[in-house]
């Protein structure tokens, strides 16, 4: 195959081994070929503008900014970019995050490497590439209530140790309010107690530690 027929690949990702592992895995097929690798988001949408790859490889965590809002960045300049998800998160809100954002395909970086080829190859020819355990994991929580952005805010802020009192005097509400919004968390993520709040919280995607 001619080098112009190939599939042009950009790989964002802040691990070097990732990296070189997915550049190997890439450059082995006679198809497709990496033109480009960068390490932060903001690397990345630099080199999309400057290559305009067929394909954007794009993690989610990585050292300056989202992925998720890298991609939202070059999709604002690119409408028809085709990026696909790379990353080890399993959290439902940033997969429903990423393909409102516009993301043509989500893999978990636990996936064999055949089936990132695939999706490559199926982004590339104008399909979506989902794979079932992450459209099932989407539907799970589809009827979930969402956390509102200050709901977020103050879990975020008890997952970082913070008591009810600072908080409250962080975000200038009364400690009362605090308490009510914690309740209403603990509600929606079906939480017994703060703890498991943040570990459900953690897991789903709605907050980092």
């Amino acid at each position: 195959m001619n080098e112009q027929a190939k599939i042009r690949v950009l790989s964002i990702d802040d691990h070097p081994l990732v990296r070189e592992g997915v550049a190997a895995l890439i450059n082995d097929q006679t198809d497709m070929k990496i033109v480009g690798q960068a390490s932060t988001g903001r690397a990345g949408v630099k080199l999309y503008q400057e290559l305009q790859p067929d394909i954007a490889l794009m993690d989610v965590r990585l050292p300056d900014m989202s992925g998720i809002d890298a991609m939202i960045t070059i999709r604002s300049e690119f409408p028809d970019a085709r990026v696909i998800i790379v990353t080890s998160s399993e959290g439902d809100v940033e997969m429903q995050r990423a393909l409102e954002g516009g993301a043509r395909g989500y893999m978990l970086k636990s996936m064999p490497p055949a089936e990132l080829l695939d999706a490559i190859r199926r982004v590339h020819a104008g399909k979506k590439a989902i794979p079932p355990e992450i459209a099932s994991q989407l539907a799970i929580h589809l009827s979930d209530e969402v956390l509102t952005t200050r709901e977020v805010e103050i879990l975020q802020q008890v997952a970082e140790g913070n008591r009810n009192r600072d908080i409250a005097e962080r975000l200038f509400i009364s400690e009362g309010t605090v308490k009510v919004h914690i309740k209403h968390i603990m509600e929606k993520l079906g939480a017994n107690d703060r703890t498991q709040a943040i570990t459900i919280a953690v897991r789903r995607g709605i907050i980092h530690l």
